[in-house]
């Protein structure tokens, strides 16, 4: 599955001018974690998480606390261009989606913004990816008979169980036939493995 199969578009954006505050509201607006940071042009320079926001944003409460609590020695940033991160990891509409969570994984990345040609054309987070996972196997085999019998030639032959969105597959035998069906299932949000059924 690509990347553009899973993004989030339109994508909310915010300029490195705004207030912390600003950027809060439309964070929780919109119900999202993060967003791009761009400007006047329309170029992204930067993106800001809800946990870049939070910095400095709460103070303690003196009733929390026994002894009185002394407040911070400077003011909490201000701007988003304060807080937000310049050195941004980026994906393009075909970068595979398997690829870019082993990313995440390893990088502890939550959101990722997608650019296509320099342009923002999308968001994927792991709340993306979950609810890709999260399809429901019955309409998974739906969407995996509907592309086969669509694009190939004998498509409608084909038959598919699907369990956990593990895809097993029943078919013509030969192996150019069954490449294909393999390839344009693997296309189909929240297929995680495909087999054929005389596989082990």
């Amino acid at each position: 599955m690509l990347v553009r199969e899973a993004m989030t578009a339109p994508v909310v954006t915010v300029p490195p001018s705004a207030t912390v505050r600003q950027a809060i509201r439309l964070l929780h607006e919109h119900d999202i974690t993060a967003m791009p940071v761009v400007d006047g042009s329309g170029t992204m320079v930067g993106i800001v998480s809800d946990m870049d926001l939070l910095r400095g944003e709460f103070q303690a409460d003196p009733r929390a606390f026994a002894l009185p609590v002394a407040g911070p020695d400077e003011p909490p940033p201000r701007l988003v261009s304060d807080v937000m991160i310049r050195d941004v990891r980026t994906a393009q509409p075909t970068t595979d989606v398997a690829e870019l969570a082993a990313m995440m994984l390893r990088t502890h990345i939550k959101s990722v913004p997608v650019l296509d040609g320099g342009r923002i054309v999308g968001m994927i987070s792991r709340r993306d990816l979950i609810a890709v996972l999260a399809r429901g196997d019955a309409r998974i085999r739906d969407d995996v008979l509907a592309s086969l019998a669509e694009l190939l030639p004998d498509g409608h032959a084909w038959t598919a169980t699907v369990h956990e969105g593990e895809v097993r597959l029943s078919g013509p035998a030969d192996d150019s036939a069954r490449h294909i069906a393999e390839t344009l299932t693997r296309t189909i949000p929240g297929v995680t493995r495909v087999l054929f059924t005389d596989s082990p």
